[in-house]
């Protein structure tokens, strides 16, 4: 639209030009500009300057030696690896989510990758030294979630991996790394002031990059503390007047992590994780069971599955605006719409990586469906993963109605995935990059991943 705040924003950019500065304009600038540079240049001289400087000297050189998911041969620099492959991760949404709402492992994993190929021979991390820094990042994220009840809502301000992604994946190479305790409250200091972007870019090509940079600043801030770098040491705790990591939260109660003793129960031993069928947002999972389940009470109603017998076709879902999406026209808008996976899932009885081509998603009988969908939002259907539902109803020309309602989908943490149906995931996805032999090992090298002596082979 032409009539908004960032439109306008848009058009003053493109369309100033130098005569439009005035005399006293260039005059207080070029004095702001003149400052700025001796700043800069005393700047120089600090011992927070030669820090960064050294870690980029050392991090962005030519010296490429972290792999990248899916290509064979390439390698780039560690923090670069560990970003390319977090967006990976999140390109198609299909990584796992927990509860609180957040997708932790992406966040986490490609920075352990990543590390593990830049530490030099003879210091290597173990298999179990990386397992132990995969939850250290993962019961990082999960406290922080639990510090605020606003947390276990779906997200309305800002994307949840982003920002405990970030402190995660800090705490997760800062493990790896053996930093000091001191560098480790640094690190997630550091973390929290690289963490953070808005749910206004979900459903855009610019979501994979909350992932990205998660994994690639939450390393970085690592990094940054091992080379001497200092941040708020209570940066966790909540200050009045002097927000720290508050300040992504309006409601935030924080309590100590316990140090891990003989009994020490990680968080994922009590929450265990929803991991997707199908490439799209976890509420979407709801949807499509239920879709699922009144198109086979229509097969046997009539015989087959015939759009022209349904009038209305009615989604009871919970109040989410980013999720509620009628007519979608990119893929990655038809992976965020309740009403576009509900419809696939009823025109295909199934819905895959096909289905958010870019043909799948303009088919004339899917938008002919679309027209079809009325949104009711229920009271009792609390826009919470844990607690909501998702109900499909089918009101037909004859006056019948067939529902169908998921509580509960295959693949939430309270109905895991079947070692079987993990293992058919992993493979199938695989199989568009690797070779057979490949896979099996990546199966076999992740099973015994506590008896690897050196964890950059994986």
């Amino acid at each position: 639209p032409e009539d908004t705040v960032t439109s306008s924003f848009a058009s003053f950019i493109h369309g100033a030009r130098p005569d439009h500065l005035s005399k006293t304009v260039r005059h207080r600038s070029k004095r702001m500009i003149l400052d700025s540079l001796g700043v800069g240049l005393v700047g120089s001289t600090t011992h927070v300057f030669d820090i960064a400087l050294r870690y980029c000297r050392e991090l962005y050189s030519p010296v490429a030696v972290s792999s990248v998911y899916g290509k064979p041969g390439v390698k780039l620099s560690p923090t670069l690896a560990a970003f390319t492959n977090g967006v990976a991760t999140h390109s198609m949404d299909f990584d796992d989510t927990w509860h609180p709402a957040t997708h932790p492992s992406g966040a986490v994993l490609p920075a352990l990758l990543a590390a593990s190929q830049m530490l030099s021979p003879g210091t290597k991390p173990t298999g179990m030294d990386f397992l132990l820094a995969f939850n250290v990042g993962l019961e990082v994220q999960g406290r922080l979630m639990h510090f605020s009840t606003e947390a276990h809502d779906i997200p309305k301000r800002f994307h949840p991996p982003s920002v405990v992604g970030t402190m995660g994946s800090a705490a997760a190479t800062a493990k790896l790394l053996s930093l000091s305790r001191a560098q480790c409250c640094h690190a997630l200091g550091i973390a929290a002031s690289l963490a953070g972007a808005p749910m206004a870019n979900a459903a855009t090509q610019a979501k994979p990059l909350h992932i990205g940079n998660a994994t690639r600043l939450g390393f970085e801030a690592a990094l940054l503390a091992a080379r001497g770098m200092e941040a708020n040491p209570f940066i966790l705790d909540d200050i009045p007047g002097c927000s720290g990591f508050s300040a992504f939260y309006g409601v935030y109660h924080p309590k100590p992590l316990p140090v891990p003793g003989d009994h020490h129960e990680f968080l994922l031993e009590k929450q265990d994780i929803a991991f997707k069928r199908f490439p799209a947002h976890l509420g979407m999972h709801w949807v499509v069971d239920a879709a699922l389940s009144v198109r086979n009470l229509f097969v046997h109603y009539a015989g087959s599955f015939s759009p022209a017998l349904i009038r209305t076709i009615v989604l009871k879902i919970p109040v989410s605006k980013y999720i509620n999406r009628p007519f979608p026209s990119s893929e990655h808008q038809a992976r965020h719409s309740f009403q576009f996976n509900a419809c696939a899932a009823l025109l295909d009885g199934e819905v895959g990586l096909s289905s958010f081509t870019e043909s799948s998603i303009h088919r004339q009988e899917l938008r002919e469906l679309l027209d079809k969908v009325v949104v009711e939002h229920p009271e009792d259907n609390v826009a919470n993963f844990d607690k909501m539902y998702g109900e499909v109803a089918l009101l037909l020309h004859s006056g019948d109605v067939l529902t169908g309602k998921c509580d509960t989908f295959y693949g939430h943490w309270r109905k895991p995935l079947s070692k079987e149906s993990l293992l058919k995931k992993f493979r199938s996805n695989a199989s568009h990059v690797l070779p057979e032999e490949k896979i099996e090992t990546i199966i076999t090298t992740v099973d015994n991943l506590e008896n690897l002596s050196d964890s950059s082979q994986l």
